[in-house]
């Protein structure tokens, strides 16, 4: 072997030998828990994220001390609590976690059991903690976003001739339909749907508001035109005549 190898590598062999229990005692060093987390200090405005509930989360997940605490695992539990949209965390020494969290808002109702956030997010928490005059909508996870901005459209449409939609579905085969919170029923198809409320709008404008009110069910996918089905009218009271003052009773009579 060449000398100056031999040299290379016997002085690579005796720094092997040095530097392995240095590491391996700094490593003990580092993962000891002589530097444990002594603060957990939350920051956001909350109104259904229980902070209580953030810290339960994060305490099995610190006990590794300040160097060997795994802030990516940190994160990744809190951001499962139901109501934690976005949750960022960093360390600031000598023994502190700062966790900073955005929490989630509910704009509608979702399915059966689900909430939408105004993010676009489809997530699972007690419906029972916010508005119950929340929007009902429905339809593929995936379109959600698309869901709550057709949605909107609509009600702003349906507003200018004093109808409030409360609902709004898109089914499995791409077909909308909305609701209002008297039950009242549109149907819009699988395509044009604002096109056709406009049309619908126009011509339903030209009624008078009690007439507008009356509708059960508007279908409006045909060519040219729509559908109503109207609510019957209330039957009329008859006119009953009041009777002559010689007619009635000086007093009534109470019976024990």
């Amino acid at each position: 072997m060449n000398p100056s190898l031999a040299r290379i590598a016997a002085w690579l062999l005796a720094l092997a030998l040095v530097a392995a229990p240095i590491i391996a005692a700094l490593n003990g060093w580092l993962a000891d828990e002589r530097w444990p987390i002594r603060r957990l200090v939350v920051h956001g405005s909350f109104v259904q994220v229980d902070e209580a509930a953030i810290r339960a989360a994060v305490a099995p997940r610190v006990g590794a001390g300040f160097f060997a605490v795994d802030l990516g695992a940190v994160k990744s539990a809190v951001e499962t609590l139901p109501w934690v949209e976005r949750a960022e965390v960093r360390k600031q020494w000598p023994d502190r976690i700062d966790i900073d969290v955005r929490e989630r808002v509910a704009i509608a109702f979702w399915g059966d059991d689900r909430l939408l956030s105004e993010r676009g997010d489809v997530f699972a928490a007690d419906r029972s903690r916010v508005a119950q005059d929340l929007p009902q909508l429905d339809g593929p996870d995936a379109r959600a976003g698309e869901v709550w901005q057709e949605f909107s459209a609509a009600r702003k449409q349906l507003a200018a001739i004093g109808i409030a939609i409360a609902a709004a579905r898109i089914n499995s085969r791409g077909a909308w339909s909305l609701r209002t919170r008297e039950g009242a029923e549109f149907v819009l198809g699988r395509e044009r749907m604002r096109a056709r409320l406009d049309r619908f709008v126009a011509a339903m404008a030209r009624l008078p508001d009690g007439e507008r009110q009356r509708i059960e069910r508007a279908d409006l996918r045909f060519a040219n035109g729509f559908a109503v089905l109207w609510r019957a009218l209330p039957p009329a009271q008859p006119d009953v005549a009041p009777a002559p003052a010689s007619a009635l009773p000086d007093r009534v009579e109470e019976s024990a």
